[in-house]
């Protein structure tokens, strides 16, 4: 996502813990025809509205979580998960709820919960409404443990400063939302189980159809601005009601554990709806954080201390970056975990024609994915003159992200892509066959860690710079021909 200025976020919801316990498969349990998992380790991590609260402090912005856990072992090992949140907790007498998942090979093979007795709720802090008040934006993160069907919760909820929007991620055992709230976000099966409660659930057509149809239910039974059903791998839908839905389609992504998605979609739509964006441009902005999210392996993907994120690129002009469809950090993650080669390439990419796709074709042959560091417009500019780029660097990263041959694209904006190198460290470094027999710029700092700096033929006579020259030629000879006609 495009960076944003922080906002203040308040979330509410019900919170559990999850633990991951992972391990190594390599035999089935003589006594049953069951897998063994050795070696086990437990990764636990805040879940439900805890986990959407730190997905949000993880972007950088200023998060308040109200919720409610059990006075336990459970709820304390939570607690201390909670970094950069500022948590108020509602007073409960039930237990904290524990989804405890035994995994390996990056797949769950068991679930097993406790805590799934429900307690009752004390009086709600004062500061709860304070906190309603001073947001951005709230979120509602509904588990179905009851918290949102507090009364003097759901008042301070529905008086909140109309400008603020409130987002609603719903629950099949939860509580319907609040009167005016601007955006809800369920699930495909979800908004068909709570149109079925309304009395308007109904197969019509294709699923995309279905999923309209209980879309525009749902923002009428629910008095709500509109309602976003999420579809999986499929992207959302978005129905203010009335008139045709917007539909936002979900990039191919590849998906180990969709853990956490939905509340990626709700958390990332909150912040850009507290951003100043409108519901379809929320949406856009949450499936797009969404399927970053899997991609890189959803909650449960460790992350080796020694690969540096990509905020870390040396991007100054990064104020102009744009949302990418693809995570270059899961794609980097997936090819090595799976001991593939990462060939990278470099340039302006500017008025993209046959000769770079053929080059780009070329380096993707050589690896397990392709990453191409391209130069920002203020590059361009040093590179090539004042009058270039033709086009800028957003429509760039479209159209390059749009060929089958590229995995991910990053913006630099030196002269040369050196301090992105060093953060991709691909194995293969690729140019374009101007440089056959000539020294390569990037060479010394491949070797760094041992990569390689090959060079692929370009296509005789295709050039950005001969394009130009050859539009400005015709444009002269159409002017003089006019004049002449015209004399």
């Amino acid at each position: 996502m495009t960076a944003r200025a922080a906002i203040r976020l308040t979330v509410v919801g019900d919170s559990l813990l999850d633990i991951d316990a992972v391990g190594r498969v390599d035999r089935v349990c003589p006594d049953a025809p069951v897998p063994v998992v050795d070696e086990i380790v437990e990764h636990p991590r805040p879940g439900g509205a805890a986990l959407a609260a730190m997905m949000a402090a993880r972007d950088g912005h200023d998060v308040q979580l109200v919720t409610a856990w059990g006075d336990d072992q459970a709820g304390d090992r939570l607690a201390e998960l909670l970094v950069d949140v500022t948590v108020i907790r509602v007073p409960y007498d039930g237990p904290t709820p524990v989804k405890y998942r035994v995994r390996s090979g990056g797949q769950s093979i068991v679930r097993l919960d406790r805590g799934t007795d429900l307690g009752t709720f004390g009086a709600l802090p004062t500061d709860v409404e304070h906190a309603v008040a001073a947001a951005d934006a709230v979120l509602v993160s509904d588990y179905g443990r009851g918290i949102t069907g507090v009364d003097e919760l759901r008042d301070v909820l529905s008086r909140r400063p109309r400008p603020t929007p409130l987002v609603w991620d719903p629950h099949p055992r939860g509580s319907q939302p609040v009167a005016g709230a601007q955006l809800v976000t369920p699930n495909s099966t979800e908004a068909a189980d709570w149109a079925d409660r309304r009395g308007r659930r109904q197969r019509v057509g294709s699923a995309l159809a279905t999923a309209a149809h209980h879309a525009d239910a749902l923002v009428d039974g629910w008095r709500v601005g509109a309602v976003a059903v999420t579809m999986s791998a499929r992207g959302a839908l978005l129905s203010y009601g009335y008139g045709a839905p917007v539909v936002v389609p979900a990039p191919e992504v590849d998906c180990r554990d969709a853990c956490g998605a939905g509340d990626r979609f709700a958390s990332a739509a909150a912040i850009a709806l507290g951003s100043g964006l409108i519901p379809a441009e929320a949406v856009q902005a949450a499936v797009t954080a969404a399927s970053a999210y899997v991609a890189s392996g959803g909650p449960a993907s460790p992350v080796a201390a020694s690969e540096a994120p990509l905020d870390d690129l040396p991007l100054t002009d990064a104020d102009s970056r744009v949302p990418s469809e693809r995570s270059v950090e899961a794609v980097l993650r997936r090819v090595r975990h799976d001991g593939g080669v990462v060939v990278a390439t470099g340039g302006c990419f500017d008025l993209l024609h046959a000769g770079h796709v053929s080059a780009l074709t070329a380096a993707r042959s050589l690896g397990d994915c392709l990453v191409v560091c391209l130069n920002s417009d203020a590059s361009v500019r040093r590179l090539k003159g004042d009058n270039r780029p033709l086009v800028p660097m957003p429509d760039r990263v479209e159209v390059l992200e749009a060929l089958e041959c590229v995995d991910a694209v990053v913006v630099f904006d030196e002269s040369t892509p050196l301090e992105a190198l060093r953060v991709l460290r691909p194995d293969i470094w690729v140019k374009g066959g101007d440089y056959a027999g000539r020294d390569v710029p990037e060479a010394e700092v491949l070797v760094e860690w041992g990569g390689q700096t090959v060079v692929v033929p370009y296509l005789a006579g295709r050039s950005t710079t001969h394009l130009v020259e050859s539009a400005g030629r015709s444009s002269t000879t159409t002017t003089t021909s006019s004049k002449e006609m015209s004399s």
